[in-house]
């Protein structure tokens, strides 16, 4: 049992500044001594070291222990199996109600419900924390928000327990966070030095911001690409904060940050307008005031984006609470100079304290207001969406199972309504049918989600983007879809279906697999790790099977039992298990003589080489695409794939692998030696895929040759312009990541698995190549209307009807495979993923 005078003690002969910290945080605050304060805890004050997670966890833990008043769940783990863990707090009556206000709270988010009686509802309140993991200051202001809660005896501190629920997530990503931590404090000096260029500041690639793929998690509220954000989402889909938080950092020569977002410019096109005119407007006043207080500047209504819908502060607009982002200089280790002197670690955890404190004293005297504001929020988008000339979105790939288990099951993540389609249909000249689509009313509570799923947005208010400009998921899932005048659908999808396949009995000649589902290369894969020889039918046929004739499409995997090492039984035998594990139709047939096409043994018939995939990370490379590509090949194809820091290259031999991947980034590292060793390689017969710019470097070394588009009559910049709009000039001529119609080589080896030529695809690159001069070779170009959504200025949407979106450069017996837009961003774009694993699977075939 904890004994709180012997543990004062204890932390003050192992350090005497612990307990004087708290009047740095907390002025004239006096404390419960039944309550320890981090400091004591930890036994040194808060700002001198970066906490590691695991200690945050067991202060929290402590807490947990010692009052009733708060209650530590574990909500999920992250990639390394750290736990990703919520404290809530409340008053002692409000913790033995819990559940009970948990209900109302949700009752209130659902308008077909009657609406309780929000005067007698505590504000919930989500205090989120550290979804960057090297913006720490966050994290340890989340565990003196917590002891402030709990041991304040000041009349705010007790308004707020009586009047609220807290729910507090130290951090959003734990893995960064530690990988950071421990940057920060291994390189710490004594004392610490403030000069930026010190390497304490400066975090070797691909730093802590990001988890362990390398993704930014305050992207992944939508995508739900990563376990620590389904986590996320599924708590607050059960509670349905009035309010969320989330705290960040920013240049050290800044000052503070706080909502409201830049206007219009910066807004989510679904979010009501009552949202940004008046409850951020209200918020703010307490902001201002808690930051007047303790003299630091701060500014509001610039830069930040708020539109994008999978940020951790506008996921919650589009839920009927209030998103709130913070961002303070950061101090990027323990004390560093600024503009305006030197910024310590703590001063910037001071600021966050006191606008977690701000954020809750604001929510607590508007807990009426945004009770009420979460109903209307939700009966307003019930009643927006029953006046939808589009009654439903109608969607579905007839030929890709997992594809449409994987999108379903995300609507259903984030609350979506779905039925099942039970007639065929035809949509604006799309045929959806029975069994292998379904319909999602508008006519929902969630009808704002469903239009961030669908709709495609071309029209802004701003053309500068501090993220993407377009989401519609539909699109990443490369869904077809349609919206539908009628809402007529059959029963509600509660759950996803499994299929379950039957293996075919028997004696047989070859097997087949069609490459279509998502998951065929994840079961190829698997087949050749166990060490079970598969070929490709590089044409489309037809066969007899035990299903009758079937058509096949060109990909199709076959298994020769003529041609192995293990025997036949043994070969069905792994078949049937891998089949069942991935969820993939096996089809048997007994004659390599095919009802239709080429025949089994065609010379149109080839092995496919196992890859042995190389990939170059480390200073120079966007660790974003990297990661996305780790994670690919990692969590969805099981595939391993070796990663080598730049700066390593000269020590590897390419010739223990088959397939190099270059990232977007700089190569300029690369020596000459380098260089020609990858180029006899590559001459020898290697497989590069070759990212963006990555591209334009292997053009520049003579490995490729391929040209960038140039427009004819391109617009000139006015000869003299206001110094002021620089950045809104020059920002307007990026590609702010936006969705385009691309048109397919359906017989190209980078189109198997698809059956439409036209595919949408996700571009976050101003890089525009012309198509190869070879007219076989530009498998992927795009639409003469390409444009489908997100900003594009006019210039730049001219020189990409005239681009290559996928491109391959024949060097001796390799080639290089080109890709200019982004088949894997977010670890969500899973209609492209293919292109990709088409690149890897079957480079050797492209050219």
């Amino acid at each position: 049992m904890y004994k709180p005078l012997l543990w004062l003690f204890l932390a003050l002969l192992i350090n005497p500044a612990v307990y004087a910290q708290e009047e740095y945080y907390f002025p004239g605050e006096k404390f419960d001594p039944a309550i320890p304060s981090p400091s004591e805890f930890l036994g040194y004050p808060i700002g001198e070291w970066h906490t590691r997670y695991d200690l945050i966890v067991k202060y929290f833990e402590k807490l947990d222990e010692v009052t009733e008043m708060a209650q530590l769940q574990t909500i999920g783990y992250t990639h390394e199996h750290r736990p990703k863990v919520i404290l809530t707090l409340a008053s002692a009556a409000n913790m033995g109600n819990l559940e009970q206000i948990r209900i109302k709270q949700v009752q209130l988010a659902d308008p077909t419900q009657s609406k309780p009686d929000v005067n007698t509802m505590p504000s919930i309140i989500h205090l989120g924390y550290g979804v960057h993991g090297n913006e720490p200051s966050s994290a340890e202001a989340a565990m003196l928000t917590a002891y402030w809660i709990l041991a304040a005896q000041s009349d705010l501190a007790q308004n707020i327990r009586q009047n609220a629920v807290i729910h507090i997530d130290p951090t959003l990503n734990p893995d960064g966070r530690d990988r950071h931590s421990l940057w920060a404090n291994s390189n710490k000096g004594f004392p610490p030095v403030a000069d930026p260029l010190d390497r304490e500041h400066n975090e070797a690639w691909p730093g802590g911001r990001t988890n362990h793929y390398w993704f930014d998690l305050n992207r992944d509220w939508l995508p739900l690409a990563h376990p620590e954000s389904r986590a996320k989402v599924e708590w607050y889909h059960q509670w349905y904060p009035n309010v969320t938080t989330d705290f960040h950092e920013m240049g050290t020569n800044s000052t503070y940050f706080f909502e409201p977002t830049k206007p219009y410019g910066s807004e989510n096109p679904v979010v009501p307008r009552k949202n940004y005119d008046d409850i951020n407007p209200r918020f703010a006043k307490y902001f201002a005031k808690y930051m007047d207080d303790i003299g630091s500047l701060y500014w509001t209504k610039e830069v930040f984006d708020n539109s994008y819908p999978g940020y951790g502060s506008t996921y919650p607009d589009i839920h009927g609470g209030l998103g709130l982002v913070f961002e303070t200089a950061s101090s990027r280790g323990h004390v560093q100079s600024s503009q305006r002197g030197d910024i310590t670690f703590a001063f910037t955890i001071r600021n966050h304290v006191v606008n977690s404190l701000a954020t809750m004293e604001a929510s607590v005297d508007n807990r009426v207001y945004m009770h009420d504001y979460l109903r209307e929020f939700f009966e307003s988008a019930k009643s927006e969406g029953a006046k939808d000339e589009a009654k439903s979105y109608v969607f579905g790939d007839e030929f890709d199972e997992s594809r449409n288990r994987l999108f379903v099951k995300f609507l259903l993540d984030h609350k979506i309504k779905v039925y099942e389609n039970s007639s065929d249909l035809t949509v604006s000249g799309q045929s959806f049918k029975k069994g292998k689509s379904w319909i999602v009313p508008t006519n929902q509570p969630q009808y704002r989600m469903v239009r961030t799923m669908f709709e495609y947005e071309k029209e802004f208010a701003d053309s500068v983007f501090y993220d993407a400009s377009a989401w519609t998921m539909a699109a990443a899932y490369g869904m077809p879809f349609s919206a539908a005048a009628s809402a007529k659908s059959g029963t509600e999808i509660t759950e996803v279906a499994v299929p379950n396949f039957t293996f075919p009995e028997g004696k047989a000649y070859a097997y087949l697999v069609d490459w279509t589902d998502y998951y065929a290369p994840k079961m190829l894969f698997e087949m050749q790790k166990a060490g079970i020889h598969v070929e490709a039918i590089h044409r489309p046929f037809s066969s007899q099977t035990q299903d009758g004739k079937v058509d096949f499409t060109a990909g199709t995997l076959m298994i020769p039992l003529g041609f192995q090492k293990l025997k036949a039984e043994e070969i069905s035998a792994k078949l049937k298990e891998l089949a069942a594990k991935n969820r993939q139709k096996v089809y048997a047939v007994q004659t390599g003589l095919n009802l239709s096409g080429i025949d089994l043994g065609s010379n149109l018939v080839s092995a496919i080489q196992q890859p042995k995939v190389l990939m170059v990370v480390g200073n120079g490379i966007n660790s974003y695409e990297a990661g996305e590509i780790w994670n690919l090949l990692d969590q969805q194809v099981g595939m391993p794939i070796t990663k080598v820091n730049s700066d390593q290259f000269g020590r590897i031999n390419l010739f223990d692998y088959n397939m190099l991947v270059l990232p977007s980034g700089s190569y300029n590292s690369f020596s000459e030696g380098q260089v020609n060793h990858l180029k006899d390689w590559i001459n020898r017969g290697g497989t590069v895929i070759s990212m963006k710019n990555a591209s334009l470097w292997l053009n520049q070394k003579g490995i490729s040759e391929e040209l960038p588009v140039e427009l004819e009559e391109a617009p000139k910049d006015p000869d003299s312009l206001p110094f002021a709009v620089r950045n809104d000039f020059e920002g307007a001529k990026e590609v702010g990541g936006s969705i385009y119609r691309a048109e397919l080589d359906l017989s190209h080896p980078i189109a198997y698995g698809y059956h439409r030529s036209t595919l949408p695809v996700y571009r976050n690159t101003d890089i525009f190549v012309k198509p190869s001069e070879n007219k076989y070779l530009t498998p992927v170009k795009y639409a003469a209307d390409p444009h489908l959504g997100g900003y594009i200025s006019k210039a730049n949407l001219e020189k990409l009807k005239q681009s290559a979106g996928v491109l391959i450069s024949p060097v001796g017996q390799g080639r290089v495979v080109h890709f200019f837009d982004s088949p894997n961003f977010r670890g969500t774009w899973f209609g492209t993923n293919k292109l990709f694993l088409n690149a890897i699977f079957h480079g050797e075939s492209m050219d």
